[in-house]
């Protein structure tokens, strides 16, 4: 489809409208932000990177029976998806203590979990993105109780396939955040990214960081950690 003209500019993406109302273009940039904007740099690549591995996985979650946005990789930066308005809860899956769990109850990182951890926040930069609960969701007009449901089933079900398909290239998902969506036609669907900048990836065997904590913590060897996670991701 062609690119037309551009509808919104993120922290870490572009979307632009197509001749079809129903579907836009993502490209990603190679911008990098922490700390609710404070903290600005580049990571050379990891637009592409980033692009080509939600793609990837996104495509193994369809399969394996989660709708998500996707619909057509174009080139290293740009994917067709379907347009969504984006349900206003970030939701954040935790297998093992780390960022803000660790900071905010008092723990080391590192701890894992006997089941899997699953928090929302609100998807609001003036508040900071505080966490809230279902029933601060519903009061607020964020989602039904259905809606929540469902997500929490489906944010479930990505933490089961994600574990697997990344224990089988040595890698550990400590935790990630998810986005939703809802389509023109009132579907419920997985949108945004799965890559290193949502996710937080360790080595299964050194317990390297391969992921944005790398920028957040200045830890150095920020764009050598997201080659690592493609060269992983496709073998070579």
């Amino acid at each position: 489809m062609e690119k037309r003209e551009q509808l919104y500019e993120g922290k870490a993406k572009k979307v632009f409208a197509t001749e079809d109302p129903n579907y836009v273009i993502v490209s990603y940039k190679d911008d990098a932000t922490a700390f609710d904007g404070t903290k600005k740099g580049t990571i050379v690549g990891k637009g592409a990177i980033n692009n080509r591995m939600t793609n990837l996985l996104m495509r193994k979650l369809e399969a394996q029976g989660v709708p998500t946005h996707y619909t057509e990789e174009l080139n290293d930066r740009e994917t067709l998806v379907k347009k969504v308005r984006i349900v206003p809860l970030e939701v954040i899956v935790r297998n093992i203590s780390a960022g803000h769990f660790a900071s905010r109850y008092g723990v080391s990182e590192g701890i894992v979990f006997e089941s899997p951890v699953l928090e929302f926040s609100y998807k609001n930069d003036e508040l900071h993105d505080p966490l809230l609960n279902d029933d601060h969701a519903i009061a607020l007009g964020l989602a039904t109780r259905d809606e929540i449901a469902q997500i929490r089933t489906y944010a479930l079900r990505v933490n089961e396939l994600l574990k697997d398909t990344l224990a089988a290239v040595g890698v550990t998902l400590v935790d990630f955040k998810l986005e939703f969506g809802k389509t023109e036609a009132g579907e419920l669907v997985l949108a945004d990214e799965i890559s290193p900048d949502t996710c937080r990836f360790w080595d299964s065997k050194t317990g390297e960081k391969l992921d944005k904590d790398r920028f957040r913590r200045d830890l150095g060897n920020v764009e050598e950690a997201y080659e690592e996670m493609s060269r992983r991701m496709w073998g070579s």
